[in-house]
């Protein structure tokens, strides 16, 4: 259906050489798109664009002067992006009484300011070429508070990514969308260490109605619709993807 097809349109994935990013990839990449995999761990990067003949930059999303040379390289070679998906991301898992303050300050750089320096280098030039599509990996635990683990410094920062989504939102509408997309509990490598403890593994399958954790590809298609012109009316909002876990 051609309100779905991306072929052609140049799509830059943050933290993409493994897990979520990497699912986001390649379905882009399956659907036509030209992918330029950003990720701080080039060697996995590089590995992950070969596979999908695409293009590999290194990426450290809280450095906000790396962002913009970033951008202003790959814009000068590429033109703008067409698609951006602020993926990058990382959790800490401990209680507030207990986290310590640099692992509070990693946390939030990454996972919150990391978003905003590459939502503000790369869709600069998206704004100025009036075209293109944000997508910002959001989470449940930007509307809730999950249990039984502690993770106070990701779930502020992913309920900071909500508002940053909307507030971008409402400043480029009619140029660029730009909207977040809000897993559940994914098997990819950040949630290894919740499912190799049965004590947080069983209650997670207990509270998600579906029974099992999303597949990585399943959050993947989810982007690849908000990135098309099958959304071309969407924008401001934060698509959720939990097995029903935010209905019970």
């Amino acid at each position: 259906m051609k309100a779905f097809d991306i072929s052609g349109r140049l799509a830059v994935i943050t933290g993409g050489a493994t897990g979520i990013g990497r699912a986001i990839a390649e379905v882009l990449a399956e659907g036509g798109a030209r992918i330029v995999i950003a990720d701080r761990d080039l060697p996995r990067a590089e590995a992950t664009a070969r596979d999908l003949a695409g293009e590999a930059i290194h990426l450290d999303v809280t450095d906000p002067t790396a962002c913009e040379a970033q951008a202003q390289v790959l814009t000068s070679r590429h033109g703008p992006a067409d698609i951006l998906v602020n993926n990058a991301g990382i959790v800490h898992n401990a209680p507030a009484l207990d986290m310590g303050l640099d692992d509070w300050r990693r946390v939030i750089d990454v996972d919150l300011n990391g978003v905003f320096h590459t939502a503000r280098a790369f869709g600069r030039p998206m704004v100025a070429a009036g075209r293109g599509s944000v997508i910002n990996i959001s989470s449940i635990c930007g509307e809730i508070v999950v249990h039984p683990q502690p993770q106070v410094a990701y779930n502020a920062a992913k309920a900071g990514v909500n508002l940053l989504t909307k507030s971008l939102a409402v400043e480029w509408a009619g140029r660029v969308r730009v909207n977040a997309v809000a897993p559940g509990y994914t098997a990819t490598e950040l949630t290894l260490a919740g499912r190799s403890r049965p004590d947080w593994f069983d209650r997670w399958l207990q509270s998600i109605p579906m029974g099992r954790l999303a597949d990585p590809r399943e959050i993947a298609t989810a982007v690849a619709f908000l990135a098309s012109d099958a959304a071309s009316y969407i924008t401001g909002t934060v698509l959720t993807v939990d097995g029903g876990y935010t209905a019970f």
